[in-house]
């Protein structure tokens, strides 16, 4: 049974980015488990997995805000860059050997919630007017080939 399901209340509605938020979620349920079987190898392993995956996701957003014109992507990125180093730190006390895990588990649910919600559901309106013109497939392209 996973920690958490990803479910259409968290959709957006641009497939792409619901598929990205999907994938994060994923990286949480492996994250919960590495933590039950108390494997702390694989917890490091998935966090730094996590953290990549979560910094080019915000890449890609960032660039079809951009595109988009969404007026508040410049607000939206900094929304991105703190949370990126609030993560940063869960993973230094991580490698200090403390057990963030529960915490961090906790966190990042209520915080992926939060922000698809609120902050990605308010620039997808933008993205989905641009989406019929088909720039969404040339940025898909550039990203991941």
């Amino acid at each position: 049974m996973s920690y958490w399901s990803w479910d259409q209340s968290l959709s957006v509605g641009v497939d792409v980015i619901d598929g990205q938020h999907q994938r994060i979620v994923d990286y949480i349920n492996d994250l919960h488990l590495a933590k039950q079987e108390q494997n702390r190898d694989k917890v490091s392993t998935i966090l730094t997995a996590l953290v990549d995956y979560t910094r080019t996701h915000f890449v890609f957003e960032e660039d079809i805000m951009k595109q988009s014109r969404y007026p508040l992507a410049e607000s939206h990125k900094k929304v991105h860059d703190a949370f990126i180093l609030h993560i940063n730190e869960y993973i230094r006390q991580h490698e200090s050997g403390k057990d963030v895990t529960p915490k961090l588990l906790s966190e990042l649910q209520i915080w992926l919630t939060n922000h698809i919600k609120k902050d990605d559901r308010d620039y997808a309106l933008c993205v989905n007017k641009m989406t019929k013109k088909g720039w969404i497939q040339k940025t898909l392209s550039r990203f991941f080939g």
